[in-house]
């Protein structure tokens, strides 16, 4: 698909995965339509992709209820000033990448003030708070979603949604070089090697670093010839890891390096990861996985008092295949001996190895099918359709 006219289009995205979704949007755009031009809040990779920055994607690194109330000041007078410039502007489309909490309600105004909009990436909407479905219909002419079980929940409430396929199953190998990324690494060849990922940012690794360094070293009692590497998203999660593994008493080695996790994953036997977008890179990867995650005490305590949570399970993995695939341990069940004991366990096991690694690529298969390609087909023909039409009043 080519398009004649030019084609403006306002983009907000959220945080580093915001940022490398956005640029692999903007260069599929950019294939069917030269004469494109891109505004918004951006990251570095979308920049150089071409996106005009009125903002920077790390404004909207937040998570979790007590960290947004914090930010809640700063954040609002941020989408107060994107709505004035958005309506001033008048893109063609209105992109919001990921980050809903915050582009949900900004693509709402956009909405009402006459603009066509897409959120790419669905929020876990089918899995807690089901009636926020009605504001995503209400904000969003187009949800593309990077899962495929997410279209059905969609048109069940009578919103217009598209499965793209995920990028990251486009970008990791069906088959992974284990020699080769070891090679890279300057990783034993022959050793058994344990990938420690306790989360991108830094409130994660300050809940889960300390644990995943007692996981280590439970398992090292009992291993003593297995390795530890730590993938460090950035430089103040490396800082704050370093705090936690000094903290462990009897802790063992651990090799700790900033960036290359798809590489580590590729290398490592198996892999303790914090729940999020880690977990399908370590299944893409297709190595044997326990997962944990640990929310602040307030936001567990509301999840868990408002029943807000309606799914049983909250790893990807799990979510995809729907069944209880991979161990995972959330909240209290989070401990460096539960940990360990499960992925002991998990690579004791040839006869179960062997199923996750076809399911594993079953999911991988699925998956994949040039994401940003569909992502920006889509885009185009809403876009189509509506000059068809006229442009809403």
């Amino acid at each position: 698909m080519t398009g004649a006219a030019p084609l403006r289009v306002g983009i907000v995205a959220g945080e580093s995965s915001g940022d490398q979704l956005g640029a692999a949007l903007i260069a599929a755009l950019r294939e069917r339509v030269p004469a494109l031009e891109c505004f918004g809040v951006a990251g570095p990779k979308m920049i150089a992709a071409g996106c005009e920055a009125w903002a920077g994607a790390e404004e909207l690194a937040v998570m979790g209820l007590t960290e947004v109330v914090r930010h809640l000041p700063r954040l609002l007078r941020l989408r107060a000033a994107l709505t004035r410039r958005f309506l001033a502007a008048r893109p063609d489309v209105f992109i919001g990448i990921d980050a809903p909490e915050f582009n949900l309600g900004l693509a709402r105004r956009l909405r009402r003030g006459g603009l066509t909009t897409v959120q790419y990436v669905s929020p876990q909407v089918w899995a807690w708070r089901q009636g926020r479905v009605r504001t995503i219909g209400d904000a969003c002419d187009l949800v593309l979603c990077l899962l495929p079980f997410e279209t059905a929940f969609y048109s069940r409430h009578g919103v217009q949604a598209t499965f793209v396929g995920h990028p990251l199953a486009d970008q990791i190998p069906l088959e992974t070089d284990r020699a080769a990324a070891r090679a890279e690494l300057g990783l034993d060849p022959a050793a058994t090697i344990v990938a420690l990922l306790p989360g991108s940012r830094v409130g994660e690794v300050e809940r889960l670093g300390a644990d995943f360094v007692r996981a280590a070293a439970w398992l090292h009692e009992r291993r003593p010839d297995w390795r530890f590497i730590a993938p460090m998203a950035t430089s103040p999660a490396h800082d704050a890891f370093d705090r936690k593994h000094a903290e462990v008493a009897g802790a063992p080695g651990i090799s700790v390096i900033e960036g290359h996790a798809q590489q580590v994953l590729a290398a490592c036997d198996a892999a303790i990861v914090a729940s999020g977008t880690a977990t399908l890179e370590t299944l893409l990867s297709r190595r044997p996985m326990v997962v944990a995650y640990r929310l602040g005490a307030l936001t567990a305590f509301l999840l868990r008092r408002l029943r807000l949570v309606k799914v049983p399970y909250f790893s990807q993995p799990n979510l995809l295949v729907g069944r209880a695939l991979v161990p995972e341990l959330l909240q209290e069940q989070v401990s460096g001996a539960a940990l360990g004991e499960a992925l002991l366990r998990t690579l004791s096991d040839p006869q179960y190895l062997r199923q996750l690694d076809r399911e594993f690529l079953q999911v991988h298969e699925t998956l994949r099918g040039g994401a940003a390609a569909r992502a920006a087909e889509a885009i185009l023909a809403l876009w189509q359709g509506r000059e068809g039409r006229g442009r809403p009043a």
